[in-house]
């Protein structure tokens, strides 16, 4: 993206970012360069008397070259937060190098400042490096884009791209904008987006008007992302988005924002430095009074007192859970997920207890043909063959799937029947062939003239309707062909990310849907779930919820739309097929950009490790300081408490970035319809 030509408010911010982050670094490196040359001039200054190498002037004019670039960036920082009354770990560093100065122990205190530097200046570097794992997204679009416009190519910034224009985008380019596929076909890499694994197919839509009027129901098959990598084939796509309203615009504002979202456990640890500081201040001021208690000169209890002030700085604490925060939304943005924030990155990894929608979510959304059942008498390919010669002229989702799935199986229906009627909330009837044809419900047919419903046609219907089928009974003239059963079927991922999701950890998985009960408990004991609760309107969904989170919390996973306001009043709402509805990035804590179920178990598996991290941190950091407070008051010199304090830091800066490497642990797979895990099909094999 052309990060200096874009007029929009919102693209100057995340301008403004990406330079904070750039400037983040390079005061990394400075401060590297500088912690170095401290230590350069510590080890020659202390060094050089001891072999006497150089006279003491030099050597103290080394010393004091040490504390100049030891203490540059550690006082520049001190200044700013103490100009806005905070008193935290920069300062108290600075206090105990000058406390040591004030003794003579100038070796110690540039020792202090050496380390306290180069532990700082590779915090920001790490820090930075996590931050750029973000701002990275920001790279992915092309800065100019080659458009149709009046009949020629010409190439434009992607900032001058408008709704309507005609983008041109040859093979192995990057898509330059949000839009749909009207000419070409190609396969296009959308993981920078959506984290998909496998190339998406694009293909046309069939009329280029009605998708510009209605983009937010374009199926995903035309739809296209800024950022993505067109394959082999050539395409050519509708822009429905200006440059800073794509779903790449809006997953880097978004992700940087989260950066600000303070988790509860950020929150605690900036409660507690607030308190824990200025105990430490009292703490290093009664031990430089110790003296008039104890057996030591003035000189002993302030230099113990400056080794307290090292020991007790919670420089640890400080980084433990925002280095991981930031870790684990980089991670998570770069495998299509978005998680606004620390909280529901920590709520995620915590909850035992997730709520799914069916239609859309668990289950493919699209009503199939999955039971035929003729009479005696009738063979199947007859019955198949009057119920799509009726249900072609309906415009029912039922009748769209039966005549679909017909097609499929058949190759082939007629489409020469007439006197369409449409029974409201029962069926439909036409003639076929001079002969009355009545597809319908069982109430249909006690309410029209005709054979009744015939005793083992009736159970066979009840048997189908208990194994969670939506029942169509097929009747032409007087004689009864069989029964149809269709359902919308469970995604043939879901009954595997259900088992991933319990060798993670998670324990109790549920349906709420508005669906009847019977459709639901048969669509839970297919993929899987521990409890279904059907035939719930859209404010009983809420209320379910609400007791749910009351119980000890819930996430609720559902498409985003219909499911906004159980998602909004549930502890964590999991959006999936985020990528271009604003709905879903709006109201969703974490968006699955994909419409893949099976980017569920990454994201709570990363919760969950970010969790783990965020407790590992702060054992470590908080470990260390109980350890040294009593070592420096029972005699710990400033070097050793330095060194131990400043090694804190890093190992849990770098338990911290090791979430950028996260990735889920073994999967579930299936050998004929059974279980086994990823261990035991390597011994199976």
């Amino acid at each position: 993206m052309n990060k200096t030509s874009r007029p929009t408010d919102k693209a100057t911010q995340d301008n403004h970012q990406h330079d904070d982050w750039l400037n983040s670094l390079l005061d990394g490196r400075a401060e590297l360069v500088f912690s170095l040359m401290c230590g350069a001039a510590l080890l020659a200054g202390w060094l050089g008397p001891k072999i006497s190498a150089m006279p003491d002037g030099v050597a103290f004019g080394l010393l004091l070259a040490a504390y100049f670039f030891g203490g540059y960036f550690t006082l520049k920082e001190a200044i700013g937060k103490v100009s806005h009354g905070k008193f935290e770990i920069d300062f108290l560093m600075l206090v105990a190098a000058g406390g040591a100065a004030v003794l003579g122990e100038w070796a110690e205190g540039a020792f202090l400042l050496f380390l306290f530097s180069i532990g700082h200046a590779l915090e920001n570097y790490a820090m930075a490096r996590a931050r750029n794992a973000i701002s990275a997204l920001a790279d992915l679009a092309p800065e100019e884009a080659l458009v149709r416009r009046d009949g020629r190519e010409t190439k434009v910034p992607v900032d001058e791209l408008k709704p309507g224009d005609i983008v041109i985008v040859r093979s192995n380019d990057r898509i330059p904008a949000d839009g749909f596929v009207i000419k070409g076909e190609s396969s296009v890499n959308q993981a920078p987006i959506t984290g998909e694994s496998a190339p998406a197919d694009k293909s046309p839509v069939k009329d280029s008007s009605e998708a510009a009027d209605n983009s937010d129901k374009i199926k995903p098959a035309h739809k296209v992302f800024a950022g993505s990598i067109n394959g082999a084939g050539s395409l050519e796509i509708q822009v429905t988005r200006r440059a800073s309203e794509t779903t790449l615009a809006r997953v880097i504002d978004m992700v940087s924002a989260a950066e600000t979202r303070q988790s509860p456990t950020q929150n605690f640890t900036k409660k507690f430095e607030k308190v824990f500081v200025p105990c430490v201040v009292m703490l290093a001021f009664i031990t430089a009074l110790s003296w008039l208690f104890l057996d030591e000169n003035p000189a002993q209890s302030f230099y113990r007192s400056m080794a307290v002030l090292v020991a007790a700085s919670p420089c640890a604490l400080a980084i433990a859970t925002p280095s991981a925060i930031l870790s684990g939304i980089a991670r998570a943005a770069r495998g299509g997920v978005l998680i606004k924030g620390g909280a529901p990155l920590e709520s995620l990894g915590r909850l035992d207890s997730i709520a799914f929608d069916k239609t859309g979510t668990l289950t493919s959304g699209e009503p199939k043909l999955v039971e035929i059942t003729p009479v005696a008498g009738i063979t199947e390919p007859e019955l198949l063959r009057v119920a799509a010669a009726v249900e072609a002229l309906s415009d029912h989702p039922l009748a769209d799937a039966i005549v679909r799935d017909v097609k499929e199986r058949m190759g082939a229906i007629e489409y020469n029947a007439t006197e369409f009627k449409s029974i409201t909330g029962k069926g439909v009837s036409a003639r076929l062939n001079d002969e009355l044809v009545h597809i319908g419900k069982t109430a249909l047919f006690t309410e029209t003239n005709g054979t009744p419903l015939p005793d083992d046609l009736r159970v066979t219907v009840k048997s189908m309707s208990a194994r969670g089928r939506t029942t169509m009974i097929v009747r032409r003239g007087d004689a009864y062909l069989g029964a149809l059963g269709l359902m919308d079927t469970p995604r043939s991922a879901a009954r595997r990310v259900i088992q991933r999701l319990r060798d993670i950890g998670v324990s109790t998985m549920m349906m709420i849907s508005g669906d009847n009960q019977q459709v639901a408990d048969a669509i839970a004991r297919e993929v899987g779930l521990d409890h279904a609760f059907g035939d719930l309107m859209p404010d009983d969904k809420v209320e379910k919820i609400k007791d749910l989170k009351e119980s000890g919390g819930v996430a609720m996973v559902g498409d985003g739309v219909n499911d906004a306001p159980a998602m909004a009043n549930a502890t964590v709402g999991v959006a999936m097929g985020a990528a271009g509805s604003d709905v879903a990035l709006e109201t969703a804590d974490v968006a699955l950009m994909a419409d893949d179920l099976e980017t569920l178990p990454f994201a709570v598996g990363l919760s969950r490790a970010t969790s783990r991290t965020i407790r590992q941190n702060l054992w470590v950091s908080l470990g260390i300081v109980a350890v040294l407070i009593p070592a420096t008051l029972f005699g710990l010199g400033i070097g050793p408490a330095v060194l131990v304090h400043e090694g804190s830091t890093l190992i849990v800066v770098a338990n911290a970035l090791r979430l950028l490497a996260y990735n889920e642990p073994k999967k579930t797979t299936y050998l004929n319809g059974d279980l086994w895990s990823a261990e035991q099909s390597v011994n199976w094999q």
